[in-house]
């Protein structure tokens, strides 16, 4: 072994390790493999797990998910309501301790972050080509040339996801990360493949549509 190895590794202490475990979830060994692969790198290490994390992910992705639980947050003394479907391959896993606070912390997500929709495929086609009709006329009033504003409107559609889609937004507990990215690093974590299959949110007073 090198030194320059052996320094590295040393370096790689079980508080990085932990630090990093903390950030995305991940097992002790993934963590120490991810620091390692990353020179020792945590914002590297940090996006090699995330890559891991989404490959393990799309592999489980065809696999049933029919246990789970439906989970509950109620929030500012009753002000505001949420209820949340997370689902899971084994009944084993969604009695777990981290799946119950998982499902926690997407409910608490969402009663701070009101989402509309789960993802972007579950937006109305009527709903999106009205926006990129406001999208395109705000472009042309300010002077873009023709040929940029395509790529203007789907650059403001794309944030129009993260604000309005679940699983595009940013976590609240880590705005670094994405809902789809703490997903994803849940699922590398379980070993299952887990859906957030459905939610609805209730705010007091709320006009009804």
């Amino acid at each position: 072994m090198s030194g320059g190895l052996k320094e590295l590794i040393m370096e790689i202490n079980a508080q990085t390790v932990k630090e990093l475990r903390d950030k995305t979830g991940a097992g002790m060994m993934d963590c120490k493999g991810a620091l390692t692969e990353a020179g020792g790198d945590m914002e590297k290490a940090i996006e090699f797990l995330r890559k891991k994390g989404l490959s393990r992910a799309a592999k489980r992705a065809g696999r049933a998910a029919n246990e789970g639980a439906v989970g509950s947050y109620i929030h500012m003394g009753g002000k505001i309501g949420v209820l949340v479907e997370v689902n899971c391959e084994s009944d084993f896993v969604a009695k777990n301790e981290d799946f119950q606070a998982f499902v926690k912390d997407i409910s608490m997500h969402i009663a701070a972050s009101s989402p509309l929709y789960l993802s972007e495929e579950d937006v109305p086609e009527d709903i999106i080509e009205k926006e990129r009709e406001i999208y395109r006329a705000q472009a042309k009033d300010s002077g873009k040339p023709d040929k940029v504003i395509d790529k203007i409107v789907d650059g403001k559609l794309k944030k129009f996801y993260t604000e309005v889609c679940l699983l595009d937004q940013p976590y609240v507990k880590d705005t670094d990360m994405k809902v789809s990215d703490y997903l994803n690093n849940f699922i590398s974590k379980t070993g299952e493949n887990v859906v957030i299959r459905r939610f609805a949110r209730f705010q007091l007073g709320e006009e009804l549509k």
